[in-house]
């Protein structure tokens, strides 16, 4: 279904220290196919109809929204909290810490905003953040594969989800997952192949220069050789 000319809606989850290219990579490359990007000169005014508004949302737990820390980069100053963020159709969760433990108000902002959400995207150990909301048991997920590799040694690794070490993506029902920070880029190179019209993201694959890398072969799934992850 292309949603063009309609809006869509994101909301980003700023989990301290998480990792800034998870974020980066696609906002930047999602927002390229927005219909206030497609306002350059450049656009004929046929592709510019097609492009969609895109609205952003970073919400973190601070309720008087204090600036929150990535790994990398400024500090990123959230716009809402849980309790005021606004209506949204997906969900964007960067990586983290593979042993941060999610908060009560997060897991329950998330059990009350996921049966009325089109997606959540998840980049690296995002996916690992939000398996601890028992919402990916049974689903096929992927994630950073150092860190599976160092779960599963360690005897940490959640095996009620069906973990997926061979591929840079992977989309299963409405749950989207990147495996290594770069794959974010791919992951939402899909989203835009899938959403939007095919003109409009051809022009943005020329914008960004990029051409984004299929799901397999994945290069890295060599990492994960001998490992067992179900």
């Amino acid at each position: 279904m292309l949603f063009s000319p309609q809006s869509i809606t994101f909301a980003v989850l700023l989990i301290p220290g998480y990792q800034w290219l998870d974020i980066v990579g696609p906002i930047a490359y999602i927002n390229t196919h927005s219909h206030a990007v497609m306002q350059m000169p450049v656009v004929p005014e046929s592709i510019r109809a097609k492009a969609p508004v895109i609205n952003w949302h970073y919400i973190s737990s601070e309720g008087n929204l204090n600036p929150v820390s990535a790994s990398a980069g400024p500090p990123h100053i959230p716009t809402a909290n849980f309790t005021s963020c606004p209506p949204i159709d997906y969900l964007l969760v960067p990586g983290a810490n593979s042993s941060r433990q999610i908060s009560d108000e997060l897991s329950s902002f998330i059990h009350d905003r996921f049966p009325t959400l089109k997606g959540v995207l998840t980049v690296c150990t995002g996916s690992v953040v939000f398996a601890q909301t028992g919402l990916l048991d049974g689903v096929h997920v992927a994630s950073n594969k150092v860190a599976l590799k160092y779960m599963a040694e360690m005897g940490r690794l959640d095996r009620k989800v069906k973990w997926v070490g061979d591929k840079r993506f992977v989309r299963d029902g409405k749950i989207w997952s990147a495996a290594g920070i770069t794959s974010g880029l791919d992951l939402a190179a899909e989203f835009a192949r899938v959403h939007f019209d095919p003109e409009l993201v051809d022009l943005a694959r020329n914008l960004t220069e990029y051409d984004s890398n299929p799901a397999q072969p994945d290069p890295f799934a060599p990492i994960l050789d001998g490992v067992v992850l179900d």
